[in-house]
């Protein structure tokens, strides 16, 4: 089942759940793919682009949520926080520090990269093994801690 068509699905049962908060996210997730569709660009969704979508939707809400946080706006980093919750059932299981910190010691070992000269080499490796299963700011800051360590 593609995206397009399990979002269509959950539409549905939202609507039927009478799930506000529900709908409106899945409806934004529905104007996304729409808005790709129609921008001329002749392209497919493919499952890459299907993540980088919700991905950056994702990056947003989060973006949000310590916006209104920092402003003292409890209630809308709430409602941030459970449209990122609705987000995450459609990205792939993000991975625990630990999982993440295993995955790019492996990818380290792979590649050779022991230093911080090497950071130029396993930081794009490591963001393309991890893409959509970590966010890049641990990511980055996990390859930097491994390579000051060394």
């Amino acid at each position: 089942m593609t995206l397009k068509e399990k979002i269509n699905e959950d539409l549905k049962a939202a609507m039927k759940s009478g799930d506000k908060l529900k709908l409106e996210t899945i409806r934004s997730i529905k104007a996304l793919i729409l808005e790709f569709e129609k921008s001329g660009a002749a392209k497919e969704l493919t499952p890459d682009e299907e993540l980088k979508m919700l991905t950056t939707a994702a990056k947003k809400r989060k973006d949000s949520i310590e916006q209104f946080r920092n402003a003292g706006r409890e209630e809308l980093a709430k409602k941030e926080e459970r449209e990122l919750e609705i987000l995450s059932e459609y990205l792939p299981k993000q991975l625990t520090e630990e999982e993440i910190i295993n995955e790019v010691k492996r990818i380290a070992g792979e590649i050779g990269a022991s230093s911080k000269a090497d950071f130029p080499k396993l930081m794009p490796e490591a963001m393309k093994q991890l893409k959509g299963k970590a966010d890049g700011k641990s990511v980055r800051s996990i390859v930097e801690n491994l390579l000051d360590d060394n």
